[in-house]
């Protein structure tokens, strides 16, 4: 499974979000027992606005006014513009802020979990996955306008019965990046993308080595790598990255 860069125009599903990781970071207020739809609702607003920005590329997505969002989204969106106008280009994984990190991260919670469980692995790992495909949420896999809630690059094969979504990214051929378009898995929502994801790893004996790892972020990602998850020969170790990472913001 390979990170799309971007996207080719298909027959769009509905797109909704999705809410995540084990060992909780901080949240922002508004992510409360009766406010985590507000919340939600508030990080994918973030989220257009973003997705509008790679595809502009330029700040021109953010020059309206933060119509409709609250105090929070209001501060991730500042963050964001203000990070924006900094980079200049596509915001990378790496230059995602901690703000909005911690914002994806609870935004899919409950489903890193559920997953987690399935998979005998820490939901910190299932999230770290997540975070590393989608670039923390930031370059989500698009179907024309809609958003595919493919947050883990899950191609669609020959038995996939499923929506699709058309997306150019990068595979490695004897060590060699090559730019590609490839068909991925679209989902009506990202419960329904971490679901499947799980379903994946824990039914296709390929990915053995990588389930019941518990907390060893090494040997998650080295049975991933293993299987044929990506072509990356960097996989495995980006992968471990993240999920420090992701450790480090618990803390």
């Amino acid at each position: 499974m390979s990170r799309p860069e971007f996207t080719l125009p298909t027959a769009a599903t509905a797109a909704t979000v999705s809410n995540v990781t084990a060992t909780r970071p901080a949240l922002p207020a508004a992510f409360g027992n009766s406010g985590g739809a507000r919340f939600s609702s508030t990080f994918l607003a973030v989220q257009a606005e973003v997705a509008g920005f790679i595809e502009s590329g330029s700040g021109a997505a953010f020059a309206a006014p933060a119509a409709g969002l609250n105090v929070d989204g209001a501060a991730l969106r500042a963050r964001l513009n203000s990070q924006a106008a900094i980079g200049g280009t596509e915001p990378q994984a790496e230059g995602v802020d901690q703000p909005l990190q911690q914002a994806f991260l609870a935004s899919i919670r409950p489903y890193a979990e559920e997953a987690g469980q399935k998979l005998g692995v820490s939901p910190d790992l299932v999230a770290a996955h997540a975070a590393l495909e989608s670039g923390w949420g930031q370059r989500p896999l698009r179907q024309g306008a809609a958003d595919s809630n493919n947050l883990f690059g899950i191609k669609a094969g020959s038995g996939w019965q499923g929506a699709v979504a058309a997306a150019a990214t990068t595979e490695y051929e004897g060590g060699v990046a090559l730019r590609k378009v490839e068909r991925f898995r679209s989902y009506p929502d990202q419960a329904s993308a971490f679901r499947d994801y799980a379903s994946l790893l824990a039914g296709n004996p390929r990915y053995q080595h990588a389930l019941n790892a518990g907390n060893d972020a090494q040997a998650f990602a080295r049975g991933l790598a293993a299987g044929g998850y990506a072509t990356d020969p960097s996989y495995a170790d980006k992968l471990a990255s993240v999920a420090k990472r992701i450790s480090a913001l618990s803390n």
